[in-house]
Protein backbone atom coordinates (compact mmCIF):
# COMPACT_ATOMS: atom_id res chain seq x y z
CA UNK A 1 0.00 0.00 0.00
CA UNK A 2 2.87 2.39 0.76
CA UNK A 3 3.55 3.18 -2.86
CA UNK A 4 5.98 5.97 -3.78
CA UNK A 5 3.05 8.16 -4.82
CA UNK A 6 1.41 7.80 -1.41
CA UNK A 7 4.68 8.47 0.42
CA UNK A 8 5.03 11.68 -1.59
CA UNK A 9 1.54 12.73 -0.54
CA UNK A 10 2.50 12.07 3.07
CA UNK A 11 5.73 14.08 2.70
CA UNK A 12 3.93 17.08 1.23
CA UNK A 13 1.16 16.97 3.83
CA UNK A 14 3.55 16.52 6.75
CA UNK A 15 5.70 19.48 5.71
CA UNK A 16 2.65 21.69 5.22
CA UNK A 17 1.25 20.71 8.61
CA UNK A 18 4.59 21.40 10.31
CA UNK A 19 4.52 24.88 8.79
CA UNK A 20 1.01 25.45 10.13
CA UNK A 21 1.48 23.92 13.57
CA UNK A 22 4.77 25.70 14.22
CA UNK A 23 3.12 29.10 13.83
CA UNK A 24 -0.33 28.36 15.27
CA UNK A 25 0.59 29.81 18.65
CA UNK A 26 3.57 31.90 17.49
CA UNK A 27 1.70 34.30 15.19
CA UNK A 28 -0.89 35.35 17.82
CA UNK A 29 1.98 35.83 20.27
CA UNK A 30 3.87 37.89 17.67
CA UNK A 31 0.85 40.13 17.11
CA UNK A 32 0.26 40.58 20.85
CA UNK A 33 3.94 41.39 21.51
CA UNK A 34 3.74 44.12 18.86
CA UNK A 35 0.89 45.85 20.68
CA UNK A 36 -2.13 44.31 18.95
CA UNK A 37 -3.47 42.99 22.27
CA UNK A 38 -5.75 40.01 22.80
CA UNK A 39 -8.18 41.17 20.12
CA UNK A 40 -5.46 41.38 17.47
CA UNK A 41 -4.03 38.03 18.52
CA UNK A 42 -7.44 36.42 18.18
CA UNK A 43 -7.95 38.00 14.77
CA UNK A 44 -4.88 36.25 13.39
CA UNK A 45 -6.36 32.80 13.99
CA UNK A 46 -9.83 33.92 12.95
CA UNK A 47 -8.64 35.26 9.60
CA UNK A 48 -6.60 32.10 8.98
CA UNK A 49 -9.63 29.87 9.55
CA UNK A 50 -12.04 32.01 7.50
CA UNK A 51 -9.83 31.93 4.41
CA UNK A 52 -9.12 28.23 4.96
CA UNK A 53 -12.85 27.52 4.76
CA UNK A 54 -13.19 29.75 1.68
CA UNK A 55 -10.40 27.86 -0.08
CA UNK A 56 -11.92 24.50 0.84
CA UNK A 57 -15.11 25.52 -0.95
CA UNK A 58 -13.25 26.41 -4.15
CA UNK A 59 -10.64 23.64 -4.26
CA UNK A 60 -12.74 20.86 -5.87
CA UNK A 61 -13.22 23.06 -8.93
CA UNK A 62 -9.51 23.94 -8.97
CA UNK A 63 -8.59 20.24 -8.92
CA UNK A 64 -11.04 19.47 -11.69
CA UNK A 65 -9.61 22.22 -13.89
CA UNK A 66 -5.88 22.13 -13.15
CA UNK A 67 -5.26 18.68 -11.68
CA UNK A 68 -3.76 17.57 -8.39
CA UNK A 69 -0.16 18.68 -8.92
CA UNK A 70 -0.80 22.28 -9.89
CA UNK A 71 -3.43 22.73 -7.18
CA UNK A 72 -1.33 21.41 -4.30
CA UNK A 73 1.79 23.16 -5.60
CA UNK A 74 -0.05 26.49 -5.57
CA UNK A 75 -1.32 25.69 -2.07
CA UNK A 76 2.21 25.11 -0.78
CA UNK A 77 3.41 28.40 -2.27
CA UNK A 78 0.53 30.30 -0.68
CA UNK A 79 1.23 28.61 2.64
CA UNK A 80 4.98 29.11 2.73
CA UNK A 81 6.08 32.23 0.87
CA UNK A 82 3.94 34.83 2.72
CA UNK A 83 5.50 33.86 6.08
CA UNK A 84 8.71 35.58 5.00
CA UNK A 85 6.84 38.90 4.94
CA UNK A 86 6.62 38.70 8.73
CA UNK A 87 10.37 39.04 9.09
CA UNK A 88 10.99 42.53 10.40
CA UNK A 89 7.35 43.60 10.03
CA UNK A 90 4.98 43.32 12.97
CA UNK A 91 2.22 45.65 11.74
CA UNK A 92 -1.15 44.05 12.39
CA UNK A 93 -2.31 44.71 8.82
CA UNK A 94 0.68 42.80 7.45
CA UNK A 95 0.19 39.93 9.89
CA UNK A 96 -3.50 39.60 9.02
CA UNK A 97 -2.76 39.72 5.28
CA UNK A 98 -0.20 36.94 5.70
CA UNK A 99 -2.70 34.88 7.71
CA UNK A 100 -5.34 35.37 5.03
CA UNK A 101 -3.08 34.14 2.22
CA UNK A 102 -1.74 31.25 4.30
CA UNK A 103 -5.29 30.17 5.09
CA UNK A 104 -6.01 29.93 1.36
CA UNK A 105 -2.94 27.74 0.90
CA UNK A 106 -3.78 25.52 3.84
CA UNK A 107 -7.35 25.00 2.64
CA UNK A 108 -6.11 23.88 -0.78
CA UNK A 109 -3.47 21.54 0.65
CA UNK A 110 -5.77 19.66 3.04
CA UNK A 111 -8.51 19.14 0.45
CA UNK A 112 -6.12 17.97 -2.27
CA UNK A 113 -4.22 15.81 0.23
CA UNK A 114 -7.29 13.81 1.29
CA UNK A 115 -8.41 13.43 -2.33
CA UNK A 116 -4.94 12.20 -3.35
CA UNK A 117 -4.97 9.54 -0.62
CA UNK A 118 -8.39 8.31 -1.76
CA UNK A 119 -7.15 8.22 -5.36
CA UNK A 120 -3.83 6.51 -4.63
CA UNK A 121 -4.87 3.81 -2.14
CA UNK A 122 -6.81 0.71 -3.35
CA UNK A 123 -10.48 0.93 -2.27
CA UNK A 124 -10.23 -2.17 -0.09
CA UNK A 125 -7.48 -0.51 1.98
CA UNK A 126 -8.70 3.06 1.82
CA UNK A 127 -9.57 3.23 5.51
CA UNK A 128 -6.06 2.26 6.54
CA UNK A 129 -4.58 4.71 4.06
CA UNK A 130 -6.70 7.51 5.46
CA UNK A 131 -5.73 6.40 8.96
CA UNK A 132 -2.02 6.69 8.11
CA UNK A 133 -2.73 10.07 6.56
CA UNK A 134 -4.37 11.08 9.83
CA UNK A 135 -1.21 10.06 11.70
CA UNK A 136 0.91 12.12 9.30
CA UNK A 137 -1.33 15.14 9.84
CA UNK A 138 -1.66 14.59 13.58
CA UNK A 139 2.01 14.18 14.52
CA UNK A 140 2.92 17.85 13.89
CA UNK A 141 0.12 18.88 16.23
CA UNK A 142 1.51 16.62 18.95
CA UNK A 143 5.20 17.37 18.43
CA UNK A 144 5.53 20.76 16.76
CA UNK A 145 2.68 22.87 18.13
CA UNK A 146 4.24 23.32 21.57
CA UNK A 147 7.71 23.65 19.99
CA UNK A 148 6.93 26.95 18.29
CA UNK A 149 6.71 29.07 21.43
CA UNK A 150 9.77 27.33 22.91
CA UNK A 151 11.85 28.11 19.81
CA UNK A 152 10.77 31.75 19.87
CA UNK A 153 12.11 32.03 23.40
CA UNK A 154 15.41 30.46 22.34
CA UNK A 155 16.17 31.93 18.90
CA UNK A 156 13.57 34.65 18.28
CA UNK A 157 10.69 35.12 15.85
CA UNK A 158 12.50 35.56 12.54
CA UNK A 159 14.32 32.19 12.51
CA UNK A 160 11.07 30.44 13.43
CA UNK A 161 9.32 32.15 10.50
CA UNK A 162 12.07 30.92 8.16
CA UNK A 163 11.80 27.35 9.49
CA UNK A 164 8.02 27.34 8.99
CA UNK A 165 8.34 28.68 5.45
CA UNK A 166 10.99 26.10 4.52
CA UNK A 167 8.93 23.25 6.00
CA UNK A 168 5.92 24.17 3.87
CA UNK A 169 7.88 24.83 0.68
CA UNK A 170 10.02 21.68 0.97
CA UNK A 171 7.09 19.65 -0.36
CA UNK A 172 7.48 21.32 -3.76
CA UNK A 173 10.43 19.00 -4.37
CA UNK A 174 8.19 15.93 -4.57
CA UNK A 175 5.12 17.55 -6.15
CA UNK A 176 6.19 16.54 -9.70
CA UNK A 177 5.97 12.90 -8.58
CA UNK A 178 2.35 13.18 -7.42
CA UNK A 179 -0.56 11.94 -9.55
CA UNK A 180 -1.58 14.62 -12.00
CA UNK A 181 -4.68 13.01 -13.43
CA UNK A 182 -8.03 14.71 -13.14
CA UNK A 183 -11.41 13.04 -12.59
CA UNK A 184 -12.32 10.98 -15.61
CA UNK A 185 -14.12 13.06 -18.28
CA UNK A 186 -17.08 10.68 -18.38
CA UNK A 187 -18.07 11.71 -14.85
CA UNK A 188 -18.72 15.37 -14.14
CA UNK A 189 -17.00 16.56 -10.96
CA UNK A 190 -19.33 16.82 -7.98
CA UNK A 191 -19.50 20.30 -6.45
CA UNK A 192 -19.59 21.06 -2.74
CA UNK A 193 -23.18 22.31 -2.91
CA UNK A 194 -24.28 19.07 -4.58
CA UNK A 195 -22.40 17.10 -1.91
CA UNK A 196 -24.22 18.99 0.85
CA UNK A 197 -27.54 18.17 -0.76
CA UNK A 198 -26.69 14.46 -0.86
CA UNK A 199 -27.87 12.91 2.40
CA UNK A 200 -25.44 10.01 2.02
CA UNK A 201 -22.59 12.51 2.36
CA UNK A 202 -24.21 15.07 4.61
CA UNK A 203 -25.17 12.67 7.41
CA UNK A 204 -21.64 11.39 8.17
CA UNK A 205 -20.26 14.92 7.93
CA UNK A 206 -22.83 16.14 10.48
CA UNK A 207 -21.90 13.37 12.91
CA UNK A 208 -18.24 14.22 12.56
CA UNK A 209 -18.93 17.95 12.90
CA UNK A 210 -20.39 17.31 16.37
CA UNK A 211 -17.07 15.79 17.45
CA UNK A 212 -15.10 18.57 15.75
CA UNK A 213 -17.21 21.18 17.53
CA UNK A 214 -16.21 19.64 20.85
CA UNK A 215 -12.57 19.53 19.74
CA UNK A 216 -12.67 23.30 19.25
CA UNK A 217 -14.02 23.63 22.77
CA UNK A 218 -11.45 21.31 24.33
CA UNK A 219 -8.28 22.72 22.77
CA UNK A 220 -9.37 26.30 23.47
CA UNK A 221 -10.86 26.14 26.94
CA UNK A 222 -9.51 23.10 28.77
CA UNK A 223 -6.38 25.01 29.90
CA UNK A 224 -8.64 27.72 31.32
CA UNK A 225 -11.06 25.28 32.96
CA UNK A 226 -8.41 23.41 34.98
CA UNK A 227 -6.39 26.37 36.24
CA UNK A 228 -5.29 26.55 39.87
CA UNK A 229 -3.86 23.60 41.75
CA UNK A 230 -4.29 21.34 38.73
CA UNK A 231 -2.91 23.80 36.17
CA UNK A 232 -0.25 21.35 35.00
CA UNK A 233 -3.01 18.89 34.17
CA UNK A 234 -4.11 20.80 31.07
CA UNK A 235 -0.94 20.16 29.07
CA UNK A 236 -0.95 16.45 29.94
CA UNK A 237 -4.67 16.12 29.14
CA UNK A 238 -4.26 17.78 25.74
CA UNK A 239 -1.28 15.54 24.97
CA UNK A 240 -3.30 12.46 25.94
CA UNK A 241 -6.14 13.61 23.69
CA UNK A 242 -3.85 14.26 20.72
CA UNK A 243 -2.01 10.93 21.02
CA UNK A 244 -5.23 8.95 21.52
CA UNK A 245 -7.03 10.56 18.58
CA UNK A 246 -4.04 10.04 16.28
CA UNK A 247 -3.79 6.34 17.20
CA UNK A 248 -7.52 5.64 16.95
CA UNK A 249 -7.74 7.39 13.59
CA UNK A 250 -5.28 4.80 12.28
CA UNK A 251 -6.95 1.91 14.14
CA UNK A 252 -10.38 2.90 12.84
CA UNK A 253 -9.06 2.73 9.30
CA UNK A 254 -7.84 -0.84 9.73
CA UNK A 255 -11.10 -1.85 11.41
CA UNK A 256 -13.20 -0.10 8.77
CA UNK A 257 -11.46 -1.90 5.92
CA UNK A 258 -12.40 -5.24 7.48
CA UNK A 259 -15.83 -4.58 8.97
CA UNK A 260 -17.00 -1.37 7.30
CA UNK A 261 -16.59 2.22 8.54
CA UNK A 262 -20.34 2.66 9.11
CA UNK A 263 -20.14 0.46 12.22
CA UNK A 264 -17.94 3.04 13.95
CA UNK A 265 -20.01 6.15 13.39
CA UNK A 266 -22.35 5.88 16.41
CA UNK A 267 -19.82 4.36 18.89
CA UNK A 268 -17.29 7.08 18.07
CA UNK A 269 -19.87 9.80 18.67
CA UNK A 270 -20.94 8.28 22.00
CA UNK A 271 -17.31 7.94 23.15
CA UNK A 272 -16.66 11.58 22.33
CA UNK A 273 -19.81 12.67 24.18
CA UNK A 274 -18.82 10.64 27.25
CA UNK A 275 -15.40 12.23 27.22
CA UNK A 276 -16.80 15.76 27.11
CA UNK A 277 -19.28 14.99 29.92
CA UNK A 278 -16.44 13.80 32.15
CA UNK A 279 -14.90 17.28 31.85
CA UNK A 280 -17.70 18.52 34.08
CA UNK A 281 -15.42 17.31 36.90
CA UNK A 282 -12.61 19.73 36.09
CA UNK A 283 -11.24 19.54 39.64
CA UNK A 284 -10.62 15.79 39.46
CA UNK A 285 -7.49 14.85 37.47
CA UNK A 286 -8.56 11.24 36.94
CA UNK A 287 -11.89 12.33 35.44
CA UNK A 288 -10.19 14.88 33.17
CA UNK A 289 -7.62 12.38 31.88
CA UNK A 290 -10.24 9.66 31.43
CA UNK A 291 -12.40 12.17 29.58
CA UNK A 292 -9.53 13.01 27.24
CA UNK A 293 -8.89 9.34 26.53
CA UNK A 294 -12.55 8.79 25.65
CA UNK A 295 -12.87 11.99 23.68
CA UNK A 296 -9.62 11.37 21.82
CA UNK A 297 -10.75 7.86 20.91
CA UNK A 298 -14.14 9.04 19.70
CA UNK A 299 -12.76 12.04 17.82
CA UNK A 300 -10.06 10.01 16.06
CA UNK A 301 -12.41 7.19 15.09
CA UNK A 302 -15.07 9.62 13.86
CA UNK A 303 -12.51 11.35 11.65
CA UNK A 304 -11.60 8.17 9.82
CA UNK A 305 -15.03 6.52 9.78
CA UNK A 306 -16.85 9.56 8.41
CA UNK A 307 -14.28 10.33 5.71
CA UNK A 308 -13.89 6.72 4.56
CA UNK A 309 -17.66 6.28 4.47
CA UNK A 310 -18.10 9.42 2.38
CA UNK A 311 -15.40 8.37 -0.11
CA UNK A 312 -17.04 4.93 -0.41
CA UNK A 313 -20.29 6.56 -1.50
CA UNK A 314 -19.01 8.51 -4.50
CA UNK A 315 -17.16 7.83 -7.72
CA UNK A 316 -13.64 9.20 -8.09
CA UNK A 317 -15.03 12.36 -9.71
CA UNK A 318 -16.54 13.24 -6.33
CA UNK A 319 -13.40 12.82 -4.22
CA UNK A 320 -12.65 16.53 -4.28
CA UNK A 321 -16.13 17.47 -3.10
CA UNK A 322 -16.05 14.85 -0.33
CA UNK A 323 -12.68 16.09 0.88
CA UNK A 324 -13.90 19.69 0.81
CA UNK A 325 -17.15 18.92 2.66
CA UNK A 326 -15.33 16.92 5.34
CA UNK A 327 -12.71 19.61 5.88
CA UNK A 328 -15.45 22.24 6.05
CA UNK A 329 -17.14 20.20 8.76
CA UNK A 330 -13.83 19.98 10.60
CA UNK A 331 -12.72 23.62 10.45
CA UNK A 332 -16.15 25.23 10.58
CA UNK A 333 -17.35 23.18 13.54
CA UNK A 334 -14.14 23.77 15.50
CA UNK A 335 -14.46 27.52 15.00
CA UNK A 336 -18.14 27.54 15.97
CA UNK A 337 -17.45 25.36 19.00
CA UNK A 338 -14.71 27.61 20.34
CA UNK A 339 -16.67 30.82 19.78
CA UNK A 340 -20.00 29.48 21.05
CA UNK A 341 -18.56 27.83 24.14
CA UNK A 342 -16.84 31.08 25.10
CA UNK A 343 -20.17 32.90 25.14
CA UNK A 344 -21.87 30.03 26.96
CA UNK A 345 -19.18 29.59 29.61
CA UNK A 346 -19.28 33.29 30.44
CA UNK A 347 -22.90 32.80 31.49
CA UNK A 348 -22.85 29.34 33.07
CA UNK A 349 -19.28 28.56 34.10
CA UNK A 350 -17.09 25.82 32.62
CA UNK A 351 -18.65 22.65 34.13
CA UNK A 352 -22.19 23.50 33.05
CA UNK A 353 -20.96 24.58 29.63
CA UNK A 354 -19.18 21.23 29.17
CA UNK A 355 -22.38 19.42 30.13
CA UNK A 356 -24.41 21.45 27.64
CA UNK A 357 -21.81 20.82 24.95
CA UNK A 358 -22.14 17.06 25.50
CA UNK A 359 -25.92 17.32 25.35
CA UNK A 360 -25.72 19.30 22.09
CA UNK A 361 -23.46 16.65 20.57
CA UNK A 362 -26.15 14.04 21.19
CA UNK A 363 -28.30 15.78 18.58
CA UNK A 364 -25.96 14.22 16.01
CA UNK A 365 -27.43 10.84 16.93
CA UNK A 366 -30.36 11.73 14.67
CA UNK A 367 -28.37 11.71 11.41
CA UNK A 368 -26.19 8.88 12.76
CA UNK A 369 -29.17 6.59 13.39
CA UNK A 370 -30.74 7.54 10.07
CA UNK A 371 -27.52 6.67 8.30
CA UNK A 372 -27.31 3.33 10.09
CA UNK A 373 -30.88 2.50 9.09
CA UNK A 374 -30.19 3.54 5.53
CA UNK A 375 -27.07 1.35 5.44
CA UNK A 376 -29.02 -1.62 6.83
CA UNK A 377 -31.80 -1.06 4.27
CA UNK A 378 -29.31 -0.95 1.38
CA UNK A 379 -27.79 -4.24 2.52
Amino acid sequence: MLRPELLRVFAVSFGAMVGVALLMSVVPLYAASAGAGDAGAGLTTGVLMVTTVAAELATPRLMARFGFRLAIGAGLLLLGVPVLALIGSAHLAVILAVCAVRGLGFGVVVVVGSALVATTVPPERRGEGLGLYGVVMGLPTVLVLPLGVFLVEQIGYDPVFVIAAVAALAGLVVVPGLPGRRPEPAAAPVGVVAAIRDGRLLRPSLVFSACALAAGVVVTFLPLAVTGATAGLAALALLVQAVTSTFTRWWAGRYGDRRGPARLLIPSLLAAVAGVLLLVFTGHPVAVLAGMVLFGAGFGASQNASLALMFDRVASAGYGAVSALWNLAYDGAMAVGAAGYGVLAAQTGYPVAFALTGALMLVALVPAVRDARRDLHVR
